[in-house]
């Protein structure tokens, strides 16, 4: 029960604390305080899949469009490698990694202004280190709209489109951001006839736009983005706990009747909430706030002794502990409606009814005053915190029925072993519409976006390991699952480019802009099946996500836990702890 006060006692320190807190640290560091020297780059959480470190000779600070396309023409005269990284690096696998340890990483720290709003086209120009949160508030003095974009307002909008972030809706023209570009301006190597650099101009309806809204980083450096707004508007949300039961016939339909809908699963408790959440006038009544609580600043102490409690669960391997934690959690994040609130203070009752800007997004640990981390964001590296992974998948709207159907069967041979996502919120289902980015979503569907526990320890294996290997597979095999490309395990990209009709053209933009593979990596040539396997196999590798197992030792067997079939999908193979 000390585990579930422990857990308990998060939450409420989320929900309550009101100080500042510390902002995220810099993910690239350098040996020297100028720009030369050795540096390493990392992510947000400071570790990737493989927990590999990633370095370059230097980093640029680039200012201008000028100033970007002078160190590009330099790169590409020295032939050096080149990765571009955002202010805060969220993407999980090692986009921001160049090649070898000789490379250029170019920061969009100091490129992130907004070029101008024309508001008789309804858009918006910003340089690619602007964040959502400053596209989301421009666009709103000037009485306009963003209509999708992701929960958190970190993402850089460079970043964002080289990943496909999106947030949640079926209606227009879906809810991934880079289906909103209608204007972009790239910086790729060129030859030396033409100063080794050159300023690609792209509008909608251009074929290699397609190719460079979701660019993975490998085609050269966003420097320019304009994105197609709506005149500003206010939503209604409601939330409704429903049981499961119906889950699987549902959630399709759901997507359909509400624009901005989305469902939170919490399989171990076999209920779901849904977001009934709708656009309404912007002359309704209220002042609504959307400040979501896992994204808000915490007492470092909270975060620590929750961790602990944690761990805890896991070397006792204490199921029971899990699910009454997870009970607290979601039943006083539910009290605490999220961190909706009808006037920015309290949380009075639904529906919350407020102005768009105010309801799509959060992430107020991001912008505090430094508190010298007595408090921070949940995840931040520098303190004992939140330490997971993440496994997130589109599925056709077409199987997504019988995807959940399966999940419950597994659920149901072993009920406690769900628990543990329902401590990182449960399983997020957004809805996600067919793209033309030749890497984006091949059909409308749904994302399933999975947070779970993750050990310090590489060989160690965790509670249930199992059942989300399981799901894992089962989602990517057998449903044919699209990866997230900004977040997931090693295996979510093993051969993916085979899911992809258009996957030959992306390659073919790719050479045309960058054809001695500046901006490419080992783990991007992998991933883009040029060359190599993404997997890595090694003694415990099925542990991290890095290979599905073939033989015990890839697993933990001196831990009780062999390689065995999946139990409701025998394709899968994963690892299991056997008595």
């Amino acid at each position: 029960m000390m585990a579930a006060f422990v857990i308990k006692l998060l939450v409420v320190a989320f929900a309550f604390h009101t100080s500042t807190g510390s902002p995220p640290g810099p993910v690239v560091t350098c040996s020297t305080a100028a720009s030369g020297g050795e540096c390493t780059v990392t992510n947000a959480y400071a570790t990737f899949p493989d927990r590999s470190v990633c370095s370059g000779l230097e980093v640029a600070y680039p200012a201008s469009e000028q100033e970007l396309l002078a160190l590009v023409a330099r790169a590409t005269l020295k032939r050096q490698k080149m990765k571009v990284a955002t202010r805060y690096s969220h993407s999980i696998p090692k986009l921001v990694c160049p090649g070898g340890t000789s490379g250029l990483i170019i920061s969009t720290n100091n490129l992130n202004h907004t070029i101008g709003v024309d508001s008789s086209a309804m858009t918006i120009t910003v340089e690619s280190g602007a964040t959502l949160k400053d596209i989301i508030g421009e666009a709103a003095r000037a009485g306009l709209a963003l209509p999708y974009a992701p929960y958190w307002l970190g993402l850089t909008i460079g970043g964002l489109l080289g990943t496909g972030a999106h947030g949640s809706s079926l209606w227009g023209n879906g809810s991934a951001v880079h289906d909103y570009v209608v204007g972009m301006r790239m910086v790729t190597p060129a030859s030396a006839e033409n100063g080794y650099a050159a300023v690609r101009s792209l509008m909608a309806g251009d074929p290699e736009m397609d190719a460079a809204k979701v660019s993975l980083g490998v085609l050269g450096v966003i420097s320019q983005v304009t994105l197609k707004l709506e005149p500003m508007f206010k939503r209604s949300v409601t939330m409704v706990v429903r049981d499961d039961s119906d889950l699987d016939g549902t959630a399709v339909a759901f997507g359909g009747q509400h624009e901005f809908g989305d469902i939170t699963w919490y399989p171990g408790q076999k209920k779901a909430v849904y977001r009934v959440d709708d656009r309404t006038s912007v002359h309704a009544s209220g002042d609504g706030r959307m400040d979501f609580i896992p994204f808000r600043s915490t007492p470092t102490i909270a975060v620590g002794l929750t961790r602990i409690a944690e761990e805890a669960l896991e070397v006792t391997q204490n199921s029971d502990g899990k699910c009454v934690s997870s009970k607290l959690l979601t039943s006083t994040l539910l009290a605490g409606a999220y961190g909706l609130t009808n006037d920015g203070l309290l949380f009075t009752g639904y529906p919350v009814v407020g102005f768009h800007n105010r309801l799509q997004a959060s992430g107020s640990c991001l912008d505090s005053p430094n508190d010298g981390l007595l408090s921070a964001c949940a995840w931040d590296p520098r303190i004992h915190g939140e330490f997971f992974h993440q496994t997130t998948f589109s599925i056709g709207v077409s199987k997504v029925g019988e995807f959940i159907s399966d999940v419950k069967k597994l659920r149901d041979l072993a009920p406690e072993s769900l628990c543990g996502v329902e401590l990182y919120n449960g399983i997020l289902m957004r809805y996600v519409k067919a793209s033309s980015a030749y890497l984006g979503k091949q059909e409308d569907g749904i994302d399933f976006d999975i947070t779970y526990y993750r050990a310090k320890d590489p060989l160690t294996p965790r509670l249930h390991e199992d059942v989300l290997e399981e799901i894992e597979q089962m989602a990517l095999f057998k449903y044919g699952a699209l990866p997230h490309w900004g977040k997931n395990r090693n295996i979510a990209f093993d051969g993916v480019m085979k899911k992809y009709a258009n996957a030959k053209e992306f390659l073919k933009v790719k050479d045309a802009y960058d054809p001695l593979g500046l901006f490419s990596s080992e783990w991007t040539y992998q991933v883009l099946g040029i060359q190599g396997n993404v997997t890595i196999v090694r003694e415990g590798c099925a542990l991290e996500g890095l290979c599905i197992c073939s033989e015990d030792v890839h697993c933990a067997p001196n831990k009780g836990y062999f390689c065995r079939p999946g139990k409701v999908y025998t394709d899968a193979r994963v690892c299991r702890k056997l008595s």
